[in-house]
């Protein structure tokens, strides 16, 4: 049986030990240098008790104190000196730790009239007080000093003790902390093992094309050599890519517990320190740790936060990031594909990323994660529903089809909220309605029913929301109306949500300029009828000047102006966002883009007037029913125009007719 021994002690103890074995020194060294440099500057000076008697009967003694065992008394400065010569009494050098800090007297200075003289003196001498009061000398008496023994031994044995404790305290820490204390350069990745929940892909949904794609690399951690003997090597890293909430963590862990193998996780901002060093330190931590474990699967969630491309710092680069993205590199490198060691990271913005990260032999493969689809979205829903009780009533393809442009962590959070929702009113199973309650919550936010809003705002609202119906319902080819309502939600006084019928990837122009008319169908709705502007069209103009911007400069869709593009975005890389758009062109032609938007609007906003005022009577009957319901659905606003003879659009013809 081996003795334990410092031979036998784990890495992490005996490195500490060594540390604080360091600091203990070091702070022995501080406490003596303190003490000798701590020294009183002004020196008192030494003399046996005869010459002490020889100086009282030469009258150099002016003052005397008598102490227990000391006594200390002012001689005449030039009677002394005189003394030391007759007597030969050379003065000692003092120690070079206290020629530093005593206080030098100047070249030329005069020399002192008085010196203090300490000699020690017999207990209950009688004769020493006579020979004082023969010689006229003003004797004072120090009381004796009553110091507690404690006191002074915690006076000279504190220092220790506290060194002690803080010894003691470190030592519990590691303990406790599993060797935490000073390991700054230590990884904080997690690791998942087979202990703990799996992830597999029967928790991810929406994304079948990603999961065909890493399948090879849980082939390859099944059974590495299948790939080896054909000379095949895997990729040392692959990318996800994806918006936020499209489910990149949640992959990686479902290719970690399909494949069975250990998983390291860490975000990328968990690297980088306020100490210099640290972040290069542990990615070679993180690597060295996976070696260890492998095969294995690296995850960095959020590359970006130390991938950045380099030197693009405002005022300089931050050199710690770099110097971790450089670590990152050269480990990569060094990384052996046939260890079973695969690096996954995630981000959402692959073009901040630096490119020697993205190059072949770092990350080989990058996999895009986009948005789901509408088969996407509800296989995600019946995921995230598989355990919670549901109403015969729900059609969870419905709600797919009604939340266009969610994510997967959306569609999550909407399951949950309807759960919440259907709890708050004491029910068994989730209705409907509570789906629908929760849609309507997130989209476009909580009901703000304590808001007092006057008869008049109301109207105003009512006429406007009832404006952006009629233009959508009247104009062949928009997306169908799904609700309008009144009622204050978030930062809207009211709503007009519709929602397309399929997921569109691509616009054409016509559709484009539905969507302003039916954006200014509010503004036109309340000059139609009220015959004055307010200001709750501001989003909508804005967002209708946007849209027509972006026809005449990126899509290319303006007859006067041609296929052209138009501006350079700038954006800084460090910050990751668009600052300006740097101008290309000439002032005539600046003036041309300006003259092609104003008139793109104009004239959607002139045809949602010419609709609104041929159906006028339509429009009051809307805005008269929302003010009495506040709230219409589809359903209902197709009932209310079905009693009308309705005049649609004539600008715009029907989608089918377009194609053609």
């Amino acid at each position: 049986m081996k003795k334990p021994g410092p031979s036998n002690m784990p890495p992490n103890m005996r490195n500490f030990t060594r540390n604080m074995l360091m600091w203990l020194l070091v702070a022995l060294v501080m406490i003596v240098a303190f003490n000798l440099f701590n020294a009183p500057r002004r020196l008192v000076e030494e003399v046996s008790y005869s010459q002490f008697l020889d100086l009282v009967e030469r009258g150099a003694v002016k003052r005397a104190v008598i102490g227990e065992h000391v006594l200390t008394a002012e001689v005449k400065g030039e009677i002394f000196r005189k003394f030391q010569k007759e007597m030969g009494i050379k003065k000692p050098p003092p120690p070079f730790w206290q020629r530093a800090v005593r206080e030098e007297r100047p070249a030329k200075a005069p020399l002192p009239s008085t010196v203090r003289v300490k000699v020690n003196i017999p207990t209950n001498d009688p004769t020493l007080l006579k020979v004082l009061r023969k010689n006229k000398v003003e004797i004072y008496v120090k009381p004796p000093e009553k110091t507690p023994w404690y006191v002074s031994i915690l006076g000279s044995w504190l220092p220790f003790i506290l060194l002690i404790a803080i010894w003691i305290f470190f030592m519990r820490q590691m303990q406790v902390g599993g060797g935490k204390a000073l390991s700054f350069g230590k990884s904080k990745a997690r690791l998942v093992s087979d202990s703990g929940k799996k992830v597999t892909f029967a928790d991810v949904a929406g994304i079948e094309e990603a999961k065909e794609e890493v399948q090879e690399i849980i082939e390859f951690l099944k059974d590495p050599k299948r790939f080896q003997r054909l000379g095949g090597k895997i990729p040392k890293g692959v990318l996800l890519v994806g918006p936020p909430g499209t489910g990149k963590t949640l992959l990686a862990k479902a290719i970690a517990g399909e494949a069975g193998v250990p998983f390291f996780s860490i975000s990328g901002s968990e690297f980088v320190e306020m100490f210099v060093g640290v972040g290069a330190a542990r990615v070679r931590d993180l690597f060295d740790q996976a070696k260890r474990h492998a095969p294995c699967i690296i995850f960095i969630d959020e590359i970006d936060a130390v991938g950045r491309h380099r030197g693009a710092g405002l005022g300089g680069g931050h050199d710690e990031r770099e110097q971790t993205l450089n670590q990152l590199l050269v480990e990569m490198d060094g990384m052996d594909t046939s260890e079973g060691i695969i690096l996954v990271a995630a981000t959402n913005r692959p073009d901040i990323l630096d490119p020697a990260l993205l190059r072949p032999g770092r990350f080989d493969r990058r996999v895009v994660i986009p948005r789901p689809d509408v088969k996407g979205r509800e296989e995600i829903l019946r995921v995230h529903t598989r355990n919670k009780p549901l109403a015969p009533s729900v059609d969870l393809s419905v709600i797919a089809k009604a939340t266009p442009g969610f994510s997967g962590a959306d569609l999550a959070n909407l399951v949950n909220e309807a759960a919440l929702l259907a709890a708050r009113k004491d029910r068994e199973v989730i209705e409907m309605d509570d789906f629908e309650e929760a849609k309507d919550k997130i989209i476009m936010g909580v009901e703000r029913k304590s808001m007092i809003i006057s008869d008049e705002e109301k109207r105003n609202t009512a006429f406007h929301e009832a404006g952006h119906a009629l233009v959508a319902k009247l104009i062949p080819g928009t997306d169908p109306v799904h609700k309008v309502t009144i009622i204050p939600r978030g930062m809207a006084l009211g709503l007009t949500q519709q929602l397309p019928t399929d997921d569109r990837y691509n616009y054409t122009k016509e559709q484009l300029l539905k969507s302003i008319t039916v954006l200014l169908g509010g503004r036109a709705a309340e000059e139609v009828v009220l015959h004055h502007q307010t200001t709750g069209a501001a989003n909508d103009l804005e967002r209708a000047t946007e849209i027509a911007r972006k026809m005449v400069c990126q899509f290319g869709m303006s007859d006067r102006l041609g296929p052209l593009t138009f501006g350079k975005k700038d954006e800084l890389v460090f910050l990751g966002k668009e600052l300006a758009t740097h101008k290309e062109y000439s002032e005539k032609t600046a003036e041309e883009i300006d003259e092609e938007v104003a008139r793109i609007v104009r004239e959607c906003y002139l045809e949602a007037k010419t609709i609104l005022s041929n159906n006028f009577e339509v429009l009051n009957a809307l805005a008269r029913t929302l003010l009495e319901k506040e709230v219409l659905s589809s359903d209902e606003l197709d009932r209310i125009l079905s009693q009308f003879e309705l005049k649609k659009s004539t600008r715009f013809g029907d989608e089918e007719q377009d194609a053609a």
